[in-house]
This record gives structure tokens, sequence and C-alpha cells, in this order.
């Protein structure tokens, strides 16, 4: 009787509190510390549209641990220092798993941060899912135990590229390197720079230029020195409007070249370059709309055509995010294996898992908590050709696969040397 009176107490207080305590006790929140205002903003939307349907899909699905799993957006602005103000709003919150991908200035403050406070804090300590901060000290010289990364950093993506280059593409000769003026751009430019010269070493680079991140409006004086310098080729890691700008100025230059690219396949790139860049973009990545159809998995489909009807109607969002289907079903089972909400317990149960996509077995290595599994080159080319059934972000255009790079040749070294708590 005493023990009900107490539970009724509770829940009186819970209604009228909405107190976080309470809502720990029915739901597991994942904070989405990303930019949902800015320059970026349209990519930490996209992003926040494809963890909210993931988690309508695990919920459907009984929830983790029968519980309700909720994501919680906070807006960084993409600024390392509000990021932390961001994270310190969550701590307050009671939400101990946090998640986080655009911009490797802002991943190595925060997982700095989440380490400083699991030191300071032990019986409150953070969970931190990357989803696409890929510079490669985050699971080298930079690990952390409390760090997972879900996506493929620099050196894996630039391994796949150049060997495309080396294997299909004798025709390129001459190489521009155009990157963002901050960490992530410069590992782009360095690992460009190093895996061309041994791998073709008859290509000359004929330009490696930096721009300010996210501040750039008219990059057309880039593509006249593009122009200018006879590349055959464009390598570049940008994203965002970033990378959607780059190629648009290139299509109204009228700049004849092929772009290999991390992120040309999705977030307002292919909207803002429509045909032109048709069979001149390229990508590397782990999905994109014309595997499903390629490999013939139907569910994967299915997968895809619901986030279209239900997230992306009457706009030109995509589900472009594939590892972020990968990331939070082997997070749910991670929880479902630890048995528990905790941090370190989750964390010890993501060490070393694998789990079976669509399209091969992922494997979370436990040496640096870096994901393992295969890749793609993608070229854009127009809807209805070869395998593209469906268009990209309305443009008509799609994408059809160059080359598939098994996991364990994705996979690469890792210096790190893990302190575990």
């Amino acid at each position: 009787m005493k023990k009900a009176i107490i539970s009724f107490m509770l829940s009186i207080f819970c209604l009228a509190s909405f107190s976080t305590a309470c809502l720990a006790d029915d739901t597991i929140r994942l904070a989405y510390i990303d930019p949902l205002t800015g320059a970026f903003a349209n990519v930490g939307d996209m992003g926040l549209k494809h963890f909210e349907y993931m988690a309508e899909l695990i919920n459907e699905n009984g929830g983790i641990l029968g519980k309700k799993l909720e994501i919680v957006p906070f807006d960084n602005k993409t600024n390392p220092k509000e990021s932390l103000i961001q994270l310190q709003r969550a701590v307050d919150q009671g939400i101990q798993f946090i998640t986080q991908g655009n911009g490797s200035s802002v991943a190595g403050a925060l997982i700095e941060a989440v380490n400083k406070h699991n030191r300071r804090y032990p019986d409150q300590k953070v969970l931190y899912f990357n989803y696409a901060a890929v510079t490669p000290a985050f699971t080298n010289e930079k690990c952390s135990f409390w760090h997972f990364r879900f996506d493929f950093h620099v050196d894996m993506k630039i391994s796949a590229i150049t060997n495309y280059i080396k294997e299909k593409r004798p025709d390129i000769k001459k190489v521009y390197l155009i990157n963002m003026d901050y960490v992530f751009g410069h590992a782009v430019s360095d690992a460009a720079n190093s895996m061309l010269k041994e791998r073709r070493p008859d290509i000359e680079i004929v330009g490696d230029t930096f721009h300010p991140l996210g501040k750039v409006k008219d990059f057309s004086p880039y593509i006249a020195k593009i122009q200018a310098s006879g590349a055959d080729a464009v390598i570049t890691g940008n994203w965002g409007n970033d990378m959607a700008l780059l190629i648009k100025a290139a299509k109204d230059a009228g700049l004849d070249a092929n772009f290999f690219t991390f992120y040309g396949g999705g977030l307002g790139t292919p909207a803002a370059i429509g045909d032109a860049g048709k069979d001149r973009v390229f990508q590397v990545i782990e999905w994109h709309n014309a595997l499903p159809i390629e490999e013939n998995k139907p569910e994967d489909e299915a997968f895809y055509l619901r986030f279209q009807k239900e997230y992306a109607k009457d706009s030109s969002l995509e589900w472009y995010y594939g590892r972020i289907r990968t990331m939070m079903e082997m997070v749910r089972n991670a929880f479902e294996k630890a048995g528990k909400a905790d941090p370190e317990a989750v964390a010890e149960a993501l060490e070393g898992m694998t789990y079976e996509t669509p399209y091969g077995t992922a494997l979370m290595r436990a040496e640096d908590h870096q994901l393992i599994m295969p890749l793609y080159i993608a070229k854009m080319v127009a809807q209805g050709q070869h395998n593209a059934k469906y268009d990209v972000e309305n443009t008509g255009m799609g994408w059809v696969t160059m080359g598939r790079v098994e996991a364990e040749n994705v996979a690469m070294p890792t210096t790190c040397d893990m302190q575990r708590p």
C-alpha cells in the first residue's frame, strides 16, 4: 500500500512538473547537436529528419529496452563553442547520449568535452555517436572510448576515390584539389596528395586551394582558377552550401571536368546543379537510391520509399545518410545487449559488434571505434539511365554504381591507443 501511494504521488509529480528524471523512466533520449540555423541549416534539418524517421521505426518495433526513443534537437550553428553550450544544455536535462556529424571542428571539441566531463562526473557519463565528422585523427591519435564513428574517415574515402581513378580512369591526367579551410579540408588535401602520388604518379596536381568555411557566396573566381589550370578532374570534400555553390558555379562557367566528391549526392547539391552534373559528378558513399534496384533489395527500397513519402513529400529532401540507419540499428542492438541505458555498458556492447546491413557486414572495430563496411563509387546520370530508377532531389538525375570497395579494402590501420575506464 505504501509503495502504491509513493508510485501514485510520483506520477502526479511527473505530470505536473514534466521532470526530466520522470521522462528518463520511460524514454531514452538522444541529443542531436547540429546546425539548425545559419549557413548549414538545411544540412542539419535534413539530418534531423533522418534521425526522426529512424526513431519512428524503432518505436514502432517496441522501442529500446521497452522504452520510447526521442530525438532532442540542439542548434549548434556549426560552431565549436556553441556546440559546447548545447552539450551542457543536454547534460543539464539528464541526456547521456549525443550525436553530431557536421563539422570536424565541432566533433573535436565535443570529443574533448565528453572526455573531460566523464572524468569529472563518473556517475553522469555521456556517450557520443558520430555520424559524419571524418577527420582521421578521431579514430587514430585522438581516439576515445566515449566516441564511436559510423562514417568513413577521410583516408578511407580518398583511398576509394584514388583507387577508382587508378583502375578505371587512365584518361585523367590533371587534378585540382579544392577544400574548406579547416582541419577536415586539410585532411582531404593531404590524403589526396599522398595517395595520388603513390597510385598515379603520372597525374599532375595543378591546384590545391582552400576557402573559408560557409562564407563564400560566389565560387566563380575559384572555378576560373580550375579552368585555367586545365584540370581533368576535381577532388573536393566540400559539403552543404559550399558543395552546392561550388558545383553550381562550375555549371554556370561551363567547366568541363569530373568532380570526385564526398558529399555531391545530397543535402541540396543535386538540386543546385541539375543536369549539369550528368556523367560528371561522382561521390564516394555507403548508400545511394539506385542500390536497392541494382542489388535487388525490395525491403531496402520500401524503407527508402516510405521516407520519401512521409518526410520528403513536396520537397527536394532525400534519404541520403545510409549510415544513420546502420548506426541507429547498431545502437539499438547495443542497448539491448547491455540491458540498460548506461553509457559505459552501451559502449562495451558496441565494441566489436557486427551487423548485417542489406549490403554487407558492418563491423564496429573495437580498437578504435571506427565502422568498417563496403563503400561505393557512384556517378550522377539521367534518371532511367542504367539502373537509376529514382531521381534525386526532383532533378531528373539519379545515381549508378561505378565500383564497390569491399570492407576489407575499406579498413585502414589505426594508431589508436584506447584508454578505457
